[in-house]
């Protein structure tokens, strides 16, 4: 459930605070800028080519280049924005329930509203990946504007709990303060840790949120 930006986790003296936003950011600031500046070598060398700076022949060659270097810095630009707009996104846990921050709007997912939690992991190479499994106990609105894109629907964790869940990534570093919060408010619906398939994590249905949240009359 979504809430107003007035309303939101306890103050973070009481709460555990991950600030999912800043490690992400951090990581895509060194990469951007590696990308941005190998964008621009290829632009420039391609244009170089293609004119015949220099003593260089003129060349269609050098289009290659160019293509290739607009490309790249098209994919650079936009991880360097995607990374700055998300850079405040938080996730807190407190003894209302588990708020998602996008750095503008909140959701939570209240400890009321579930019947379960549990830790999944699966491995990535050498290193482990892992996620927060929110079973609820009650239907939920799948296109949530904050938590939409945690939503999955996959086989029920138990018999009785339902397809529909979300699934929390945890960021690296993050698993023992996260779990023992969620233990510690509400050690009555922990599931335990189980291993998942390689993959596991899977990705938001952007397509059936798209034509869900269309507005009605409008042409496919």
């Amino acid at each position: 459930m979504s809430t107003p930006h007035g309303h939101g986790p306890a103050p973070t003296a009481t709460a555990t605070v991950i600030r999912t936003g800043q490690r992400s950011a951090t990581k895509a600031l060194p990469l951007g800028i590696v990308l941005t500046a190998v964008g621009l070598l290829m632009l420039f060398g391609g244009v170089g080519i293609t004119v015949g700076l220099g003593d260089a022949e003129p060349s269609p060659k050098g289009v290659v280049g160019i293509v290739m270097g607009l490309l790249i810095l098209f994919v650079s630009v936009t991880s360097l924005i995607s990374a700055w707009v998300s850079r405040r996104s938080t996730v807190s846990i407190d003894r209302s329930g588990l708020w998602v921050s996008d750095g503008k709007v909140r959701g939570v997912v209240a400890w009321h509203t579930l019947a379960g939690v549990g830790l999944h992991w699966s491995r990535l190479g050498r290193t482990k990946v892992y996620s927060i499994e929110l079973c609820p106990s009650a239907p939920i609105d799948r296109d949530d504007p904050v938590l939409w894109p945690l939503v999955r629907d996959e086989e029920p964790l138990h018999p009785g709990l339902p397809r529909l869940r979300y699934r929390l990534p945890v960021p690296p570093g993050s698993r023992d303060a996260v779990v023992t919060a969620i233990q510690s408010y509400v050690p009555q619906l922990w599931l335990g840790e189980a291993e998942r398939e390689s993959g596991h994590m899977g990705a938001p249905d952007r397509k059936g949120h798209r034509e869900r949240t269309r507005p009605r009359g409008q042409a496919r």
